[in-house]
């Protein structure tokens, strides 16, 4: 045999390399394998005795027990709380996209948006709004639907704390689990099946979910104080006019027993004046009860107390409960120090509660570390938005050019709209720390607002119909620059 070349050396070093790996990966996998069995293995078992637990559980063949419901059918996913809910329309909002959107419905009270309930949900939809039109706000519950991204974390930064992290369930943050929102809005009209709605939080297209009306009684802390507040005073007068009538009951009777006079003596009865008070009356009476009469003129004669002391209890168990009443009423200067004397509340109808108890919120809400701005506008902007007409106005034959609103009513009220959006700073904790680009777009109605930010204030630039907003972009840097 000749010897090998250099070359077909290599090549053979070469091929015993691959084969140490293949060696190694086929080793790999045999351990894998081996280890995927082992697994399989202990699922067969648990499944195994999980079947074994079922057939012990399971009635006789005599009984025929009711078959279970499906996981699938709806009343199943109800009790297990899993749902698919159904839009019942979806808002037309003057708020197009987030950017510039309120955060909360006081921010922008001209914000104005209409609901039209989808007939897929109702044949009628316009006899489910029966009604509704006797109450000045409504709830709206709706979905989040432009998250961008369906991801939550357990504690979030809300702009209005510059950056702090609280609990995403202390805030009204959108990222949430359900993304479910809800906010309070004015009702203006109902037509039909629309809603005309104001002092909105929503974009357009946001699907709505439900619509409940807005009672004050039941969900204003501050109503429901008032209330209550009201239902004690009712309650002191009942009180007193009870107390008046019961003293004069007492003198009559008491006149009664007085005018006859006793059949043996001839002489009057006289009365001692404890007996007057109406615990003094109760004990009487129930002595009176007690002692067998056997004379027909005088059981007549003590037959009104028989009849009047049910009737005398029930006043008394009402004065107590009154009495305890009205000291949970009192302010808490008038309340006795020690500290066993304190109001059964759970044998009260009507609980009557201090302000204290009602409402508290974070201190954050009404003193947030970032303040509120100042809004002005350039004599550009004021003159660019003096150009708009006011919604649903038929103008002139001169007017067809010039812009028109959808939902808002004027300029005064774009203007004032405008001004609440820029006050609450509608920027993100990194556009206002972080970002150098002091630039802000947003779209209301049917305008492009263009601004920027300063310490303590925001300036409107340019208001634009929306259409002419991107033909105009380098206008308005060389204008914010020059």
């Amino acid at each position: 045999m000749s010897p090998l070349c250099d070359s077909c050396g290599e090549n053979i070093n070469k091929l015993n390399q691959q084969v140490s790996v293949m060696r190694k990966e086929i080793k790999n996998l045999r351990e894998m394998l081996a280890s995927a069995i082992r697994a399989h293995r202990k699922h067969m078992t648990s499944v195994q005795s999980a079947v074994s637990k079922i057939k012990q559980c399971e009635p006789d063949e005599d009984q025929t027990p009711s078959p279970p419901p499906s996981l699938t059918s709806p009343q199943a996913a109800l009790e297990q709380g899993t749902i698919q809910t159904v839009p019942i329309g979806y808002i037309s909002s003057c708020f197009s996209v987030k950017n510039g959107t309120p955060r909360q419905p006081t921010i922008c009270g001209p914000s104005r948006a209409e609901l039209r309930i989808q007939q897929s949900v109702f044949n009628n939809p316009e006899h489910a709004l029966v009604g509704l039109e006797q109450y000045s706000h409504v709830w709206i519950i709706f979905l989040f639907h432009k998250n961008g991204h369906l991801s939550y974390k357990a504690k979030v930064k809300p702009p209005r704390l510059n950056g702090q992290r609280v609990g995403v369930y202390s805030t009204r943050s959108p990222h949430r689990p359900n993304v479910l929102g809800l906010t309070l809005a004015k009702l203006d009209k109902i037509v039909g099946d629309t809603v005309h709605l104001s002092d909105i939080d929503m974009i357009a297209g946001t699907p709505v979910l439900d619509i409940k009306p807005y009672i004050p009684e039941y969900d204003s802390p501050q109503t429901r104080m008032v209330l209550d507040s009201e239902s004690c005073d009712s309650n002191k007068d009942q009180l007193h006019s009870t107390a008046v009538s019961l003293n004069e009951t007492t003198d009559i009777f008491k006149l009664e027993k007085d005018s006859e006079t006793d059949p043996q003596s001839g002489l009057r009865t006289a009365r001692p004046d404890e007996e007057d008070d109406l615990g003094t009356l109760l004990l009487r009476e129930k002595s009176e009860v007690d002692i067998p009469i056997s004379d027909s003129r005088v059981g007549a004669q003590f037959s009104l107390p028989k009849v009047l002391q049910s009737v005398l209890e029930e006043v008394k168990t009402f004065v107590t409960q009154g009495e305890v009443c009205q000291l949970s009423c009192e302010s808490e200067d008038q309340v006795s120090d020690s500290p066993k004397t304190k109001p059964q509340e759970s044998t009260l109808d009507h609980l009557c509660y201090g302000e204290e108890v009602y409402s508290t919120i974070a201190g954050w809400i009404r003193e947030p570390p970032v303040e509120s701005l100042d809004v002005r506008f350039t004599p550009n902007a004021e003159r660019e938005l003096a150009e708009f007409l006011p919604a649903h106005l038929s103008g002139g034959p001169s007017d067809s050019n010039r812009p028109r609103f959808k939902f808002l009513r004027g300029p005064e009220e774009a203007a004032a709209a405008i001004r609440g959006v820029l006050s609450a700073d509608p920027r993100s904790v990194y556009r206002r720390t972080r970002c150098r680009d002091r630039l802000f777009f947003f779209t209301l109605d049917t305008a492009d607002i263009t601004c920027w930010f300063g310490q303590g204030f925001a300036e409107v630039l340019q208001v634009r119909p929306v259409e002419q907003h991107f033909t105009s972009m380098s206008e308005t840097i060389s204008v914010k620059y020059s």
